[in-house]
């Protein structure tokens, strides 16, 4: 699916989601084919954005706009494959692909204020660095950082997994503490390799190269390659500890895969030991717990969909209930605003 503004909608669209009335009555219901009046409809009721069914039904809603996002990606694969740790002649690019991705995350109005879902995916090192730095972008930006500040923390974003080309082993949806020794210790110097092979490029800000060495490392001093525990680490690398921890676990990068629910609570978990707690509080403030088009399982056993997120409570969403306990369809429209059903929580998401 995808969020696209009313304005943008066609005739013989398909509505992905239901779309609600303020009081969660239901103004248009999912799958239906949109005709002239019914985008009029919407119009008048001053409906901004709808999810429209694409060949994609995952839902899923991304940071970046999808031409945006494929261009950094083919940029990116690109100039990173064609590096050598001998020639770093084409990695300088990167630092205008970090401004790329900045600059669309301004456009977008009260960036800083809307409420974002990620899905889980596949462990792709290029995605992952894209998405690490759209959200260390968006945290930046939150935290009112200066412009050459959030430059320096997406060029180091973009960069900080070089060092996995230095090393040849399965590292995907693996714990390091299921891989032989030999294997771990490997896989704990990437952040070394990466910063070895950049420490000498003028182009890059010291400070995006100590983002680079320290992305693994933790407050606790946990982290590696150097357990650094008692070190004054500045908050830009801590921003992307934060993105780059929550990334991996649903791409399953040094870790194993696990749901956008559980790798939010692992973060809320460490707040304040591994990880910087104002830091985890502005991330969770942005990602929403359950995306929008998830199926969730409810404590009442029922099945549901999420149909909008509630901005100040990201894990107590509005659901419409599509199955009952015993797994039958319910027929009618039921929508559930969990700020109102105080006793109803989710337990799972499918």
């Amino acid at each position: 699916m995808k969020l696209t503004p009313v304005e943008e909608l066609k005739e013989l669209d398909i509505l992905g989601i239901d779309v609600l009335n303020s009081d969660y009555t239901v103004l248009l219901a999912a799958d239906t084919e949109l005709t002239k009046e019914h985008i009029s409809r919407l119009k008048s009721c001053n409906i901004r954005e709808v999810y429209v069914r694409t060949e994609d039904v995952s839902g899923e809603v991304e940071i970046l706009k999808e031409d945006v996002r494929k261009e950094v990606h083919d940029t990116l694969r690109k100039i990173m494959e064609k590096h050598t740790y001998t020639d770093n002649s084409e990695l300088s690019k990167l630092s205008e692909t970090a401004d790329v991705i900045i600059s669309n995350i301004l456009e977008e109005e009260d960036v800083v204020e809307k409420l974002y879902d990620i899905r889980r995916r596949s462990a792709d090192i290029y995605e992952h660095c894209i998405s690490v730095c759209s959200i260390s972008t968006l945290i930046a930006l939150k935290r009112k950082k200066s412009e050459t500040e959030v430059h320096d923390i997406g060029v180091a974003c973009l960069l900080h997994e070089i060092g996995l080309q230095n090393i040849n082993l399965d590292y995907e949806n693996k714990e390091i503490y299921d891989m032989e020794p030999e294997d771990a210790e490997e896989y704990k110097k990437h952040p070394l390799y990466a910063y070895e092979r950049l420490r000498y490029e003028s182009w890059l800000s010291e400070e995006s190269k100590n983002m680079i060495l320290w992305h693994h490392e933790r407050m606790d001093g946990s982290g590696f390659p150097r357990k650094m525990m008692g070190i004054d680490m500045s908050d830009s690398a801590k921003i992307i500890q934060v993105c780059d921890a929550f990334d991996e676990f649903i791409c399953g990068i040094g870790c194993e895969r696990v749901k956008v629910y559980e790798a939010l609570e692992y973060l809320k978990i460490y707040k304040g030991t591994k990880f910087e707690k104002d830091i985890v509080e502005d991330f969770l403030e942005l990602i929403a717990v359950y995306p929008v088009g998830s199926y969730v399982r409810t404590s009442d056993g029922e099945t549901a969909v999420v149909l909008r997120q509630n901005r100040e409570f990201p894990d107590r969403p509005v659901v419409r209930i599509i199955k009952n306990k015993e797994g039958e369809p319910v027929k009618k429209i039921i929508i559930k605003d969990l700020l109102k059903y105080t006793t109803l929580f989710i337990e799972d998401i499918d």
